[in-house]
């Protein structure tokens, strides 16, 4: 079977979610039991951007990480990119009120072509987002294009979903309960079934330090959470 192209994968994957856009965030609590709000707070404070830094929060969805960034940090201003728009309208609507609106700033764009100067963010993230773009090697030289030197690129990602963790019971999750519980919920078919499928296929996490070494990045490293269900990445453009 030919592989999808890019573009026709990109507006597949765009209008899967806008399809369950407003029962996203619902459906992250409820199956991550809660641990997704702990992973973004590790994520934002992986981001070390400077005082009034402009950070690039890639595949934004409904904004969680946006917000999170600004909650940590008040100073931020966050451009918050996403090939979704219906994933950002539900996220402009219930969550960009007062400062909020005036820090965080939701756009449709693709990942592969970022709206963004040379050397103009200081850093940016993508959360469980990187598994959707194709091919990754694109964002890489986008994202390298637009950090500045220094800047870190911080990624929330699945680990591969092909390992066995706790003996398999996650292994079942994936494949079986994750599914059924999306379905039912949002009454989408293929959106959690997609994304059991995008899990098990993703690269384990040495694996995707050496493509972001190879794209170019410096001082990369991992970090596992939930014996490694989930990964924290960073990975810096190098200093001039």
């Amino acid at each position: 079977m030919s592989e999808v192209p890019p573009e026709a994968h990109g507006r597949k994957v765009a209008a899967m979610f806008g399809r369950i856009a407003r029962w996203y965030d619902f459906l992250n609590r409820l199956l991550s039991l809660g641990q997704d709000v702990w992973w973004r707070y590790r994520l934002a404070r992986a981001v070390n951007a400077p005082e009034n830094g402009l950070v690039l929060d890639l595949a934004a969805g409904t904004l969680d990480v946006s917000v999170e960034l600004l909650r940590q940090r008040p100073d931020l201003r966050v451009a918050a990119l996403d090939f979704s728009l219906p994933m950002l309208a539900v996220g402009r609507e219930r969550k960009l009120r007062g400062r909020r609106a005036e820090r965080i700033f939701p756009a449709q764009a693709d990942g592969r072509a970022l709206p963004l100067a040379d050397a103009s963010v200081d850093a940016a993230t993508i959360a469980f987002g990187i598994r959707n773009i194709k091919p990754r090697s694109e964002v890489y030289a986008e994202i390298l294009r637009v950090l500045k030197p220094g800047g870190r690129f911080c990624v929330l990602e699945f680990g591969t979903g092909s390992r066995r963790v706790w003996k398999g019971l996650y292994n079942f999750y994936l494949d079986k309960l994750l599914p059924a519980i999306g379905r039912i919920v949002s009454r989408d078919d293929g959106a959690y079934r997609y994304l059991a499928d995008t899990i098990r296929a993703f690269p384990d996490e040495r694996t995707l330090a050496r493509e972001l070494l190879d794209a170019g990045f410096d001082k990369v490293y991992h970090l596992p959470m939930l014996s490694g269900i989930v990964f924290l990445h960073v990975a810096a453009k190098k200093a001039d």
